[in-house]
């Protein structure tokens, strides 16, 4: 009698773990978190050839201010300016420094106290074409001379200058009534060329000659001499 065999046990193959997609996200690698800009180095921006030369130039300005040498801190800064055109962002400081330097070199100027000195402050006024400061001064001498011959002339030219006829010729003949020699320079002056169309004051060089106080030379104006 044959033997029966027993069946053997079936084998069963271990049932791999299903993967759901959480469970394969969770085994792959976490990735590299980014990195932000501020984890980044920056590479410094490159400066020009010139920027170091510029800044220590700059620096013996400043050291100059520090020692209250104004003048020779207002030179060295303007030498970085004038130098160095390209450093744009250096000038500003630059320029901060020289307003300082500058407030202190140029000296508050002296209001002209006598008659002479108002005078010159008058011609230079005038040279300069600032005809309001000019008249300014020469109000206060003929005010505190009224005969002066030369205030009344540049008084003249001045308002000559600004389009003021009618005062021009007004101080022009007084001018001239002081002393007749402003009549001659009259006739010639440049600074007097709005009035040449003016019939006043063709007349008032027409006049027959009265001799007055002749007290001083005639002034001369930049374009008179």
């Amino acid at each position: 009698m044959a033997k029966q065999q027993r069946p053997r046990p079936k084998t069963t193959k271990a049932a791999r773990p299903v993967q759901t997609s959480r469970s394969r996200r969770q085994a792959q690698p976490a990735a590299a978190a980014p990195t932000t800009r501020s984890q980044t180095p920056t590479t410094p921006t490159p400066h020009r050839s010139t920027y170091f030369d510029a800044v220590a130039l700059y620096e013996r300005g400043l050291q100059a201010l520090q020692r209250r040498d104004y003048r020779r801190a207002t030179e060295t800064l303007e030498s970085v300016l004038r130098q160095f055109p390209e450093e744009k962002e250096l000038h500003e400081r630059v320029r901060l420094y020289l307003n300082i330097c500058r407030r202190h070199v140029t000296p508050p100027e002296e209001s002209p106290k006598t008659i002479d000195e108002r005078l010159y402050a008058a011609t230079l006024a005038i040279n300069g074409g600032h005809y309001d400061q000019a008249i300014a001064h020469l109000r206060l001498v003929r005010d505190e001379d009224p005969d002066s011959d030369h205030a009344l002339y540049m008084l003249a030219v001045a308002h000559a200058q600004r389009g003021e006829l009618a005062e021009a010729v007004a101080h022009l003949e007084r001018a001239i009534a002081l002393n007749p020699e402003n009549r001659s320079l009259a006739r010639t002056d440049p600074d007097l060329e709005p009035l040449r169309g003016d019939e006043a004051f063709r007349a008032a060089l027409d006049a027959p000659a009265h001799r007055g106080v002749d007290r001083r030379r005639p002034i001369k104006t930049k374009s008179a001499r």
